[in-house]
């Protein structure tokens, strides 16, 4: 497929669905990708994208995208769309990614960016729209960023979303509202959602303490005090340690040598600890003293946080430092009904038979590492009968060689004989 007939198909979906698709991407046209996508030349050692399915997959075809194929490497590629704004209609953001190398340390988001970003000069300090998407880095770092920027912040979601950290191709989905509202899904699965302003400091808050307000000094915000009528009992105070009264000096105790002998030291059975008086209710307790607030002079509401003026390009921006992971199936719109449909017709069509494939593997890796330690008990046997053989041949030898100088040495004693009677006669 050419890369005019590719724009074409694409002008052709949006203009289906009353151009709810700005960008879509599967990679199903080979090496035509390195036209629409531009890698970075900002630094001179970026790590390299190829395209290929991995080592397991559904379709060897439909699930070609996007892989880090160096590791510890920073990676910058970005491609570019028509150049629209989200005014007044929701804001769509789908891709698939797929840690198969069980990645430990690394990003696998993507950044929307505006349409005058130079894409050759992209970086990590360049800026964005959004960033979305999984980033790991090791136990304690396995979370799904949503960060907006916004009036010239990058604002990070109050809110902890965990991604998936297995190999397996996850799909992950982010929509923003004209109502300023927002939802993430992973796998189609609504994982969170709520009010922009709520889950991130765009703002100053609404309400803030009154400075003008102080906690009076006659408040009493103690719910229980001491009981004044509570006294300690006289016998109370006792050393909560004392000399052993059944220890005895050893009748070998020499004071000039070993010194002045003392009983060791017991715990007191009569030791009761630091006393305290009883509580009771404080019969002027007010309850707890609340700061009053006021309303925030500095805060200004905004029903436009989640616009953005011009969104036309989005990249891959990210560090890996075991690499490994495909990016495929992007798509931006302004359907999550039509992204869910996408989702499923690419994602979940592929992802049972990727995971069967990859428990075949699996299968044969360990039938494969038996059949080795089976081949290699078997070997040893062979090696054990080879060398019980050998000693019983050995012993065979031995045993031969002990009869031969037997005879020999009867040979020599009818010998002596033959010669003794010789003599005689």
């Amino acid at each position: 497929m050419t890369t005019g007939s590719f724009l074409l198909i694409a002008v052709s979906v949006a203009f289906a669905f009353g151009e709810s698709i700005y960008f879509r991407e599967q990679f199903e046209d080979g090496d035509a990708w390195k036209s629409r996508w531009v890698e970075s030349k900002h630094k001179s050692d970026y790590g390299k994208f190829v395209l290929t399915a991995g080592k397991f997959y559904g379709d060897e075809e439909k699930d070609k995208g996007l892989q880090t194929s160096q590791d510890a490497r920073f990676f910058s590629a970005s491609s570019r769309f028509e150049s629209f704004s989200n005014k007044d209609q929701t804001l769509v953001i789908q891709f698939t990614v797929k840690h198969e190398q069980n990645i430990d340390c690394g990003g696998g988001y993507i950044k929307l960016f505006p349409a005058d970003i130079n894409q050759e000069e992209m970086h990590g300090d360049s800026t964005y729209n959004i960033m979305f998407g999984p980033d790991i880095c090791g136990p304690g770092t396995k979370k799904v960023h949503v960060i907006f920027h916004y009036k010239g912040k990058n604002h990070l979601i109050n809110k902890d979303i965990r991604c998936k950290d297995d190999e397996y191709t996850h799909l992950y989905t982010l929509i923003v509202n004209p109502d300023n509202t927002y939802e993430v899904k992973i796998d189609n699965k609504k994982v969170e959602s709520g009010i922009l302003e709520d889950d991130w400091d765009f703002l100053p808050p609404k309400k803030i303490k009154d400075p003008d307000a102080e906690k009076p000094d006659d408040w009493d915000d103690n719910e229980r005090i001491d009981d004044p009528e509570d006294k300690k009992p006289e016998d109370w105070d006792v050393a909560e340690n004392i000399p052993d009264p059944d220890a005895k000096k050893p009748d070998d105790w020499d004071n000039e040598m070993d010194g002045e002998w003392e009983p060791p030291m017991i715990a007191n059975p009569e030791f009761k600890g630091e006393w305290k008086p009883k509580q009771i209710d404080n019969p002027s307790y007010k309850g707890k003293w609340v700061h009053p607030e006021i309303d925030n002079p500095e805060y200004t509401s905004d029903a436009e946080i989640y616009k953005y003026d011009s969104i036309g390009v989005i990249g891959l921006d990210l560090w890996q430092v075991k690499s490994g992971t495909i990016f495929d199936n992007f798509l931006v719109s302004n359907d999550p009904k039509l992204a869910e449909e996408i989702g499923n017709e690419t994602w979940g069509a592929t992802k049972d038979l990727e995971k069967k494939m990859k428990e075949n593997q699996e299968e044969n890796e360990r039938k494969k590492h038996e059949d080795g330690m089976n081949k290699k008990e078997g070997d040893d046997d062979d090696e054990e009968g080879k060398e019980e053989e050998e000693d019983e041949e050995e012993e065979e030898d031995e045993e031969e060689d002990e009869e031969e100088d037997y005879d020999d040495e009867g040979d020599r004693e009818e010998d002596d004989t033959d010669s003794k009677l010789k003599d005689e006669l």
